[in-house]
């Protein structure tokens, strides 16, 4: 059988993101032939309900952004019944900012989010990340990229801007700080 069917067959039977190691393990290829063969999928996915989903070095299936309107309608109630302002203001941060640390995330919020953080994680939105030692870090999960119809972080409305705006904000604050530094 083909090596991109393989990988296709191995996404949809796990159901949840797996690593390039994983599959290159499971199918005992190299690295780099579980990559070609990711690549190889996502093209003969094209035009199909079914896309290849990556986030950072884990890939799995998702639907086509076409759904979303459909997917959204499925889930919409259930999700903002309960969600709220601050589990959206959260949501928004660990998607436009994510990996993010959670003090990071209540710097920016002003309080503590260790409920909604909590919340977030029930729901499948978010998931945390070792970073080793002490360190943990929140960033979406496929299912969140998924019902907000995109393949990647990077594609959500307005990204790019939002990087930009924050490491203008950084380097702005950075310069103040050095100012009052020298006084």
């Amino acid at each position: 059988m083909e090596l991109s069917r393989q990988i296709e067959a191995l996404l949809f039977f796990k159901g949840e993101p797996v690593t390039v190691g994983f599959l290159a393990k499971t199918l005992n290829i190299s690295e780099d032939d579980a990559r070609a063969g990711l690549a190889e999928l996502e093209k003969s996915l094209s035009g199909h309900g079914i896309i290849l989903m990556q986030n950072g070095n884990e890939y799995m299936l998702g639907t086509v952004p076409q759904m979303g309107p459909t997917i959204e309608a499925l889930l919409k109630e259930e999700l903002a019944r309960e969600l709220g302002k601050a589990g959206l203001e959260t949501l928004a941060i660990v998607l436009y900012r994510g990996p993010i640390l959670r003090s990071e995330i209540n710097y920016l919020r002003g309080v503590n989010s260790n409920y909604i953080l909590r919340s977030l994680l029930v729901r499948g939105l978010i998931e945390k990340v070792d970073q080793g030692g002490r360190s943990t870090v929140y960033q979406p999960t496929f299912e969140l990229l998924s019902y907000m119809g995109v393949s990647k972080v990077a594609d959500l409305p307005g990204f790019d801007e939002t990087q930009k705006a924050v490491e203008e904000f950084k380097q702005e604050s950075q310069k103040n700080k050095n100012e009052h530094e020298e006084e």
